[in-house]
C-alpha cells in the first residue's frame, strides 16, 4: 500500500499499513510508520515535501488584483450555503465572528472549528496527505505556518480590498495568499485579589523570584500556535538559559495560551507567565481580577494571518468570508469583542486600552519559527519535562 493511503488511514485514527514503500526523503516502511503514528512538525514538513510527488499543487499565477463584495460572489457563496473555518481564535470570539457573518449573509453557515495552532497544522497536513479537502479557510496564531502552505501550494491567492487599502505592505503576503487578519500580545498578568499591585511582578527576570515558586500557569508551543511563537521570541531575547530557571519554579503547565488567564481568574495560580493579551483584557473589563503587566524587557508580538484554501470545497463563500474578516466590521469585532488589535489604519483601539505604541513590543519572525519550530518543542519539553 502506498504511503499516501497509510496517511488516509492515520487521518481516520486506524494503524498504518505493512508494506509501505520508501519515496523521497523517507527511508522506508519503519520511518514511515513511525512518522504516522507520532507526528512531528519536522514528520509533516518531511511528508509534505514528499507527497508534492503524489499530489498536484496548483499552479499560482502573479498575485492578483484586490477584490470586493459584488452581486456575483454572494450569488455564488449563497449557492454554496456554507464555509469551514479552521482557527484558532478563542472559540467564543470564532463562534461571534461566524455568526456576525451569517447575520449579514443569510443562508450562508459558517462551520468554526477551533484548535490550537499546532493542531491546526498537524490536521491540515494529514487530510492533505489523505487527500481530504474538508477547510475552506483558516486563520492562526503562527504566522510561520503560512510560509509552509504557501511553499507546498495549499493556498490560493485572494486579496480583499481592504487588505489592498488599509493593512500595511509588512502585513501582507507579496503573492496575495495572506495577510495579518488579527494581532495580539503574548503577556504576563496576575489576579488582583492574590496579587497586590505593588508586588506584582513587573518583568520576565522578576517571575524567577523565590515567592513565586509553585504559583504560575503557563501554556505549552507543542499546543499553541501563539506560544509558539512567542517561546521562540523570548529565546532570542533572553536566552534558553532563562527558560530554565523558569522551570525551576514548579510552573503548572497547560496547553492554551487561551486558557492561561482563565486559570489565573479561577484562582488556581496567581500569576501567568504568558497568554493572550486579548483574554486578559476581555476578563478585566467583565471585572474579573485579573491585570496585565507589560514586561519591562518586551511583550511577543503575535500576528495572526488569514488565508484561504486553494481546495476549499465552497471557495466562493471563503472568499466572501476572507472579505468580511477584514472589513471595518469584521475588525471591529475582533477588537471590541475579541480584546484584540487590528492593523487595519480605520479601526482604532477600544477606549480605555493601553495603545499599542505605548509598549514596547519584541518583532515577530515567522520565517525563524518555522525553521526552529521543531526544536523549540524539543527542547522546552525537556526542559520542562511535559
Amino acid at each position: 500500500m502506498a504511503c499516501r493511503d497509510a496517511a488516509a488511514k492515520w487521518v481516520r485514527g486506524l494503524a498504518p499499513a505493512a508494506g509501505m514503500p520508501a519515496f523521497a526523503g523517507i527511508s522506508g516502511e519503519a520511518e514511515c510508520a513511525a512518522m504516522l503514528k507520532h507526528p512531528s512538525r519536522r514528520d509533516i514538513l518531511k511528508a509534505a515535501a514528499a507527497l508534492q510527488l503524489v499530489c498536484a499543487a496548483p499552479v499560482r499565477a502573479a498575485a492578483p488584483p484586490a477584490q470586493g463584495i459584488t452581486r456575483g460572489l454572494i450569488a455564488a457563496a449563497m449557492k454554496e450555503g456554507e464555509l469551514t473555518w479552521y482557527t484558532s481564535a478563542d472559540l467564543q470570539l470564532a463562534e461571534k465572528a461566524g455568526k456576525s457573518f451569517e447575520q449579514k449573509f443569510p443562508g450562508i453557515h459558517v462551520r468554526v472549528e477551533r484548535a490550537g495552532g499546532e493542531r491546526i497544522f498537524a490536521r491540515v497536513a494529514q487530510e492533505h496527505a489523505a487527500g481530504l479537502h474538508i477547510a475552506d479557510t483558516v486563520s492562526t496564531g503562527d504566522a510561520a505556518q503560512f510560509l509552509t502552505w504557501k511553499r507546498q501550494g495549499l493556498l490560493v491567492p485572494y486579496v480583499p480590498e481592504d487588505v489592498a487599502r488599509h493593512i500595511p505592505a509588512e502585513h501582507r503576503d507579496p503573492d496575495g495568499l495572506y495577510a495579518t487578519v488579527r494581532s495580539t500580545l503574548c503577556v504576563i498578568a496576575y489576579n488582583t485579589e492574590l496579587v497586590k499591585r505593588e508586588d506584582a511582578p513587573k518583568s520576565f527576570a522578576e517571575l524567577l523570584d523565590q515567592k513565586w515558586k509553585g504559583k504560575i500557569v503557563k501554556a505549552h508551543p507543542s499546543y499553541s500556535g501563539t506560544i509558539m511563537t512567542s517561546t521562540y521570541q523570548m529565546v532570542r531575547e533572553l536566552g534558553w538559559p532563562y527558560l530554565e530557571k523558569l522551570a525551576q519554579q514548579q510552573v503548572l503547565q497547560i496547553q492554551s495560551a487561551t486558557d492561561t488567564p482563565k486559570k489565573i481568574v479561577l484562582g488556581e495560580r496567581p500569576i501567568m507567565a504568558d497568554g493572550n493579551e486579548s483574554n486578559v483584557l476581555l476578563l478585566k473589563e467583565a471585572s474579573k481580577p485579573i491585570e496585565v503587566v507589560y514586561a519591562g524587557e518586551g511583550s511577543p508580538s503575535i500576528v495572526q494571518p488569514s488565508a484561504v484554501f486553494a481546495f476549499a470545497p465552497h471557495p466562493n463563500a471563503a472568499r466572501l468570508f476572507q472579505n468580511y474578516l477584514f472589513s471595518v466590521e469584521g475588525q471591529e469585532l475582533f477588537v471590541n469583542l475579541g480584546g484584540l488589535r487590528s492593523l487595519h489604519a480605520l479601526v482604532k483601539d477600544k477606549p480605555g486600552r493601553i495603545p499599542l505604541s505605548a509598549i514596547k513590543v519584541w518583532k515577530d519572525d515567522p520565517a525563524a519559527v518555522e525553521t526552529q519550530g521543531e526544536e523549540i518543542k524539543r527542547r522546552y519539553s525537556q526542559i520542562f519535562r511535559v
